[in-house]
């Protein structure tokens, strides 16, 4: 990260498309308030929403926060939504220029925060360099995986606090640099993804503290969809079954 440099890492997630969705940013400010470097966690949900929403609103919502915080300096937005990327360094100038309509004529989807996003570009550019940088997802990036944790666990309904700090205790927090690649994080990746494609032993739900156990997805995705704070999960056991349910009801008794 170089001096005078607002980094920032944003990310969105949704539940099935649309479905219940969260967003996250993690803006990094070099040198503010001569701290050496303050450190903003960000993030918020929606119960009904899509992926690439959810992709937007994180960068609307960092971009707003820089300009609120009248925070100065060459700005660089890292995300692995190609949609964003594309949208914002392209195509939502065509659009505008369109009225707002594709070539084929149709309505531009989710204009309103393509119109936000373009107003808060134009505005900050007035006094800041903005470069937008595409990062692999999923790949151990330790500040693509932090605002990644915080956009399901918003998504999924999963209570959570933000960070405001220095920057070196924020490395501590996340053992290292936002620019490190923490391989337990890629082997973690890997495993999950090796383990999703097996076929599902059971589906958990859990909706106000009561669990439910579903043999199929539909049946599961019947209870959950559409409403607020329901969990679930694919498992592959009973043991694993019997393990969530236990987890959950804990956390339940926990909050009363």
């Amino acid at each position: 990260m170089k001096k005078d440099t607002i980094t920032v890492f944003t990310d969105g997630s949704s539940r099935g498309n649309p479905g219940p969705g969260g967003w996250a940013a993690v803006i990094l400010a070099q040198n503010f308030g001569g701290q050496g470097g303050k450190v903003w966690e960000l993030g918020g949900r929606e119960d009904h929403t899509t992926n690439n929403r959810m992709e937007m609103t994180a960068a609307k919502e960092a971009l707003s926060f820089i300009e609120s915080h009248k925070l100065e300096g060459k700005i660089e937005m890292h995300t692995d939504s190609a949609y964003l990327l594309q949208g914002v360094t392209g195509w939502m100038y065509g659009w505008e220029k369109n009225g707002w309509k594709t070539k084929t004529g149709e309505d531009v989807s989710n204009q309103d925060l393509w119109k936000e996003i373009g107003a808060l570009v134009f505005r900050l550019k007035l006094k800041n360099q903005i470069d937008w940088v595409k990062v692999a997802g999923h790949a151990g990036l330790r500040g693509n995986e932090r605002v990644d944790e915080i956009c399901t666990n918003e998504a999924d309904h999963v209570q959570q606090e933000f960070f405001e700090g220095t920057l070196s205790d924020y490395e501590k927090m996340i053992g290292g640099s936002v620019f490190d690649v923490d391989e337990s994080a890629v082997e973690n990746k890997k495993e999950k993804k090796s383990k999703s494609s097996k076929p599902a032993y059971s589906y958990v739900s859990m909706i106000g503290g009561l669990i439910q156990l579903h043999k199929t997805w539909p049946e599961c995705e019947a209870r959950v969809k559409g409403k607020k704070g329901a969990k679930y999960k694919k498992v592959f056991s009973k043991e694993e079954e019997d393990a969530l349910a236990q987890q959950w009801t804990s956390e339940v008794i926990e909050r009363k």
